[in-house]
């Protein structure tokens, strides 16, 4: 869950701490106080878009921070593992900076992230449903999606299936079909990919050969000025006529006699014997190389052949052997891609149609699922409203087929409502008003197990358009979430503050000409008052708080019927 937010120079907020716990927490207050502005923190936390409009007014940056606190079957710690992030402690802490210059910075655990990232690892933590989220319900397109989440367990693993064919089966008619529409230009490309990668290959080429080649040509056609250079220097350090080395030889044995009387004398005799040492050695490495040092004129002619070689094929492929032996690699992996991984046109049009049988019997196994769960979403959608006061209303899902199959299968799903009695079953975009279909929404979250796994669920006046038992049936349910999983929510009915754990008021205040956001905690008398604010609207009477006092204990014996 969410254990802890801080927000800093983030819209009229000047900073906030907040801290948070399990159970269902509601956020209210006047409208404009600045209770969504700290959902839309939460919301760039895990991964919402930031823009520096968003920055306080004359700061340089917002910074946003949060910790979560995680079970150990957390989906999260397979992304973080995956990511090579540590969570060892249990505690997975965000930091996100928006800076005035749009520059974004975003830390997971101290470690540095990218907004893609940020939002991978959020999604499976926090699940944010807005004010306006029912509109996802107006696109018939989601609504398989919707029906897939519900099926999820079963279906995953064949659909997983079917979009790794069909990825497989898109790419080959590409090719397929890319083939068929040139012939002549895709053989003679064929044809000149096999001449390179011949060539390439019959050169058997070897990482970083040119510079080594390079470097032995050089000695080979140097060997006279090596070998005088190796010679003087030999005959300078230990010749016969003039010898260095007996020199500095004759002056060692000279101050080791007097290095027992000074110990500035012993550190010279030191230096010299070192010298002395390493002449000896020097003189004996120059030897080994004059003894060792021969010229081949037929390695030279083969060196400069292999250069040779190599050039023309840097002329053609690469600036250097490795840029050849990648382009050979991309050569071979597209002449495999033109070929189907197939000698032959009837071999890549049998795997097409091998893929495409394939395609269709899984296409067929999705269906068969969906249509089994969309009886059971449409019982459980039906159960939902009747929970809900939409007990008259119809829910169905229907399907069209697809007369061309896509990565979602062969199939078209469409939910349809009927929301009173009498009228002609509609689909659900031209039917239901606002306040039914923030019932719907709210049905739908409650059943989906995608919902269950994450830590904490944020409901942003989701009870817009609904009042009265709808209201109190709203509450019961959003409660029923936070019984498995952390609930904040953002609400204006009172008959839903009721039923939270914790109650948090919202409250704007100007201060030195600066208007910023504060939040309060509320106890439970604190938590009357407000009530009795959200049931009269402006002046709170006796009897508004006696009305308060009593819509509380009637949520807490609701509260008690829900967890038992």
């Amino acid at each position: 869950m969410l254990l802890e937010l801080s927000i800093t120079d983030f819209a009229i907020i000047e900073h906030l701490d907040i801290e948070f716990q399990s159970g269902m927490t509601v956020l209210t207050g006047e409208t404009g106080a600045g209770k969504s502005i700290i959902i839309d923190a939460v919301g760039l936390l895990v991964g919402g878009r930031g823009s520096h409009d968003l920055i306080r007014t004359g700061a340089k940056k917002s910074v946003i921070q949060g910790n979560f606190i995680l079970s150990d079957d957390n989906p999260t710690y397979e992304v973080l593992d995956e990511l090579g992030i540590d969570h060892s402690d249990g505690n997975v802490i965000i930091e996100r900076e928006i800076f005035a210059s749009g520059r974004n910075s975003c830390r997971v655990n101290g470690m540095m992230i990218n907004i893609a990232t940020l939002r991978r690892i959020g999604e499976t933590m926090v699940d944010i449903q807005g004010q306006n989220e029912h509109q996802e319900l107006m696109k018939p397109e989601r609504h398989i999606e919707l029906l897939d989440d519900f099926a999820e367990d079963t279906i995953q693993p064949v659909l997983v299936t079917y979009q790794k064919d069909y990825d497989q089966f898109v790419k080959l008619r590409a090719i397929n079909e890319k083939k068929h529409q040139n012939e002549k230009e895709w053989a003679q490309r064929v044809d000149m990919l096999k001449f390179q990668i011949k060539e390439i290959e019959a050169a058997d080429l070897h990482e970083h050969e040119d510079e080594e080649l390079t470097a032995e040509r050089d000695r080979l056609n140097n060997f006279q000025k090596i070998h005088d250079a190796l010679l003087n220097s030999y005959e300078g350090i230990s010749g016969e006529d003039t010898s260095s080395l007996d020199s500095i030889g004759s002056s060692m044995s000279s101050m080791q006699e007097i290095e027992e009387l000074d110990p500035d004398f012993k550190q010279i005799s030191d230096d010299l014997s070192g010298a002395f040492y390493t002449l000896q050695d020097v003189a004996s490495q120059i030897s080994d190389q004059l003894n060792n040092l021969e010229f081949d004129q037929d390695r030279l002619d083969q060196v400069e052949q292999r250069l040779n070689t190599i050039y023309q094929l840097k002329h053609k492929y690469g600036d250097s052997v490795t840029q050849i032996l990648e382009y050979l690699k991309k050569i071979k992996n597209e002449l495999s891609d033109m070929s189907g991984d197939a000698d032959d046109d009837d071999n890549l049009e049998q795997q097409l149609a091998e893929i495409k049988t394939s395609l269709i019997k899984n296409a067929k196994r999705i269906g068969d699922i969906r249509r089994r769960f969309a009886k059971e979403l449409e019982r459980a959608v039906h159960q939902q409203l009747r929970d809900l006061y939409m007990d008259k209303a119809v829910f169905e899902v229907r399907f069209k087929e697809n007369t061309t199959l896509n990565r979602l299968g062969a199939d078209q799903v469409e939910f349809y409502i009927q929301t009173n009695p009498g009228e002609k079953m509609l689909p659900l975009v031209k039917s239901a008003s606002g306040g039914e279909l923030s019932r719907l929404m709210l049905a739908l979250k409650t059943m989906f197990a995608k919902a269950a796994g994450v830590t904490s669920i944020i409901f942003d006046e989701v009870d817009t358009g609904v009042s009265g038992r709808v209201a109190q049936a709203m509450g019961n349910k959003i409660y029923t979430i936070s019984t498995k999983s952390q609930v904040l929510c953002i609400t204006h009915l009172p008959q839903v503050a009721a039923m939270s754990d914790h109650h948090y008021f919202i409250q704007k205040k100007i201060h030195d000409g600066r208007t910023t956001t504060t939040i309060t905690e509320l106890n439970k008398q604190d938590s009357v008052n407000e009530i009795s604010r959200m049931l009269s609207g402006t002046t709170v009477t006796k009897l508004t708080k006696e009305h308060a006092s009593e819509l509380i204990s009637m949520a807490d014996e609701e509260k008690a019927r829900i967890r038992t």
